[in-house]
């Protein structure tokens, strides 16, 4: 005897449990007499009849009944199975490149999820050799720090940034602390690429009379948090980055005003590179850990938009 046919298959299991070809019908897409055709297929496969008439209607019989029973079974546990190893069948290569902030401080400390709900994916993670750069012919995807524009290429937000300041509770202690904005003229200011993010924290904290553009230059977030977190100086933190630094009391925030930055994480991608499965994968699962990880602060401190 051959395999019987699964559309064959299914049209049995929808009839029996619904009890009515036409219903059978509207749950699988087809037509009724598209139902009886495939009844009157599997019975000549089987070789025994499956249904009988009974008016202008049909119902199953005995055998076919236990015959429907086995087969819902079985159905059931192809679905069962199809779910349990959905992820592990997308595989392939997929190379992706992340900012060495963004990867130490919140890539790195789940990224073995990911590799766990899909084992068949060779994982590469690189950096790119300046922010924001998207020309590394290796990377499948892109996690960039910028303001989302890269033309040509499909472009998502991720992370959308608050900056507010922050310091090592050493310092703070050290120094008798900061009452007020305007003592930070003081104070050694921390700067990630360039001066402008302090600058729109002061005028938003009515400051301006602090030189914003005093301090150092960093041009990476480890280098920015590594120095404040040593009382080196005070820097402007994010929601992001400086969570798990926070938590951990090895930074404090001497003032609760916020502001949303210009700046975000993107995922960027080239149009073709997006469609692959392993990109997609990869950039829904990026995007279900940041809207439910710890890191992302919550709460209602007053925020002014930049």
């Amino acid at each position: 005897m051959r395999f019987p046919s699964m559309t064959a298959l299914r049209a049995l299991d929808a009839v029996a449990r619904l009890g009515s070809v036409s219903e059978a019908a509207s749950e699988l897409n087809l037509t009724p007499s598209a139902i009886s055709h495939q009844l009157k297929i599997l019975e000549n496969t089987l070789g025994f009849a499956l249904t009988e008439r009974i008016g202008r209607g049909i119902r199953i019989t005995y055998q076919g009944e236990l015959y429907a029973r086995d087969i819902h079974q079985l159905l059931a546990s192809i679905l069962e199975a199809g779910q349990r190893f959905d992820g592990q069948q997308v595989s392939g290569r997929l190379c992706v490149s992340s900012p060495p902030g963004f990867s130490t401080y919140w890539m790195c400390q789940h990224i073995g999820a990911f590799q766990q709900l899909y084992p068949q994916i060779e994982l590469q993670l690189i950096a790119p050799p300046v922010p924001g750069d998207i020309g590394d012919q290796r990377a499948d995807v892109f996690i960039s720090y910028g303001v989302g524009d890269w033309p040509d290429q499909r472009v998502e937000r991720i992370v959308k940034l608050r900056s507010f300041p922050v310091c090592s509770p050493r310092l703070a202690i050290a120094s008798g602390g900061l009452k007020s904005p305007q003592e930070l003229s003081s104070w050694l200011l921390l700067h990630l690429f360039n001066q402008s993010d302090w600058r729109v924290w002061l005028a938003a904290a009515d400051a301006s009379a602090v030189n914003a553009n005093s301090g150092i230059v960093f041009s990476d977030a480890n280098f920015v948090q590594s120095a404040c977190i040593a009382g080196q100086g005070i820097a402007l933190g994010d929601n992001l980055v400086s969570g798990e630094a926070l938590a951990q009391g090895l930074l404090i925030r001497p003032f609760e005003l916020e502001v949303e930055s210009g700046y975000g994480y993107y995922l960027v991608s080239d149009q073709q590179k997006a469609e692959r499965p392993v990109v997609q994968a990869f950039s829904e699962w990026v995007k279900t850990q940041l809207s439910t990880s710890a890191l992302i602060l919550q709460g209602g401190r007053k925020i002014l938009k930049a």
